[in-house]
């Protein structure tokens, strides 16, 4: 009835958590029924949203799931073999997450524990909830973790750069160093957040020049914003990992940032309870290496 509990507090559906556990419908409502008896509370009721937790729905939440992962210890073989693993990670990450961290492990991961599934979500403004309920197991982000909610593990320093149509203005008279800061403001921008209703993490790293920055789009996807460029004198600053995979596209240029925007890091974040799970803790080192090896320079460290 607790792992009922648990999937019925992450779903927040009686028709969810029967299909996630493979049951029937009556047969949750039942325990649910039960487990409303037991702790004397609805735990969920129905709002004209769906289905929402109580109070004391929500309370439940983290010692449930932190129960989930002590308890699962007590079936799990002392030594852990991933070859034998049969499990989803679900893990959040912008595209360029998944290309510069998810990308590269992907293949020992598949090596390893080839019965192993990822499923890469968007960043949302509730992740870390769900990184706490256990619907997530791992954040992907470059964006300086709060480490009094989260445990992490450093992977790599990126820099950025910009790209821009081949033939633009501002490449006139450039030589192969960084874009100078006043060339880089007299330009319009294409601004890339990290999630739909995100923060904009170059004009957080430029500063007080961010005040002349002249944004004339958004948009929360890397991977695509150079195609807004073709047809434009605007410029969009990328990581330069996922700049470089234009470098090759003779349709685009792609130089330094300025110097001025800085570099930043890349991390991988798990929960507390997430810290006995050896097979989460497997998967970090899994990418921590994979990084390591696409990035000779990276330098590991763990808060």
């Amino acid at each position: 009835m607790l792992l009922t509990l648990s999937v019925l507090l992450q779903t927040r559906s009686v028709t969810g958590t029967a299909r996630k556990l493979g049951v029937s419908q009556p047969a949750v409502s039942r325990s649910l029924t039960q487990l409303r008896i037991a702790f004397q509370d609805p735990l969920l009721i129905r709002t004209n949203r769906g289905m929402d937790l109580t109070s004391r729905g929500e309370e439940l939440v983290a010692p449930v799931q932190n129960w989930l992962a002590t308890t699962s210890l007590l079936f799990t073989s002392s030594r852990f073999d991933p070859a034998k693993l049969q499990r989803t990670f679900r893990i959040a990450s912008t595209d360029h997450g998944v290309l510069s961290v998810i990308a590269p492990a992907l293949r020992e991961l598949q090596q390893l524990a080839p019965e192993a599934v990822l499923e890469v979500s968007a960043f949302s403004d509730t992740m870390n909830a769900k990184l706490a309920s256990g619907e997530l197991d791992l954040i992907v982000t470059g964006i300086e973790p709060d480490f009094s909610a989260t445990y992490g593990r450093h992977l790599f320093e990126e820099s950025c750069s910009c790209v821009m149509r081949a033939g633009h203005p501002a490449l006139a008279g450039h030589d192969d160093g960084a874009m100078a800061i006043d060339n880089f403001l007299q330009w319009p921008h294409i601004s890339v957040t990290v999630s739909e209703y995100g923060p904009d993490p170059v004009s957080a790293m430029l500063n007080d020049h961010a005040a002349y920055r002249k944004v004339r789009a958004r948009l929360p996807y890397f991977q695509i914003s150079p195609f807004m460029l073709l047809d434009s004198d605007a410029v969009v600053t990328l990581p330069t990992q996922t700049a470089h995979t234009f470098a090759a596209d003779e349709r685009f240029a792609v130089i330094p940032a300025p110097v001025e925007i800085g570099r930043f890091n890349y991390w991988v974040l798990w929960h507390e309870r997430s810290r006995r799970d050896p097979a989460t803790m497997w998967l970090v080192d899994v990418i921590a290496d994979a990084c390591t090896a696409s990035q000779p320079e990276a330098v590991q460290r763990t808060p």
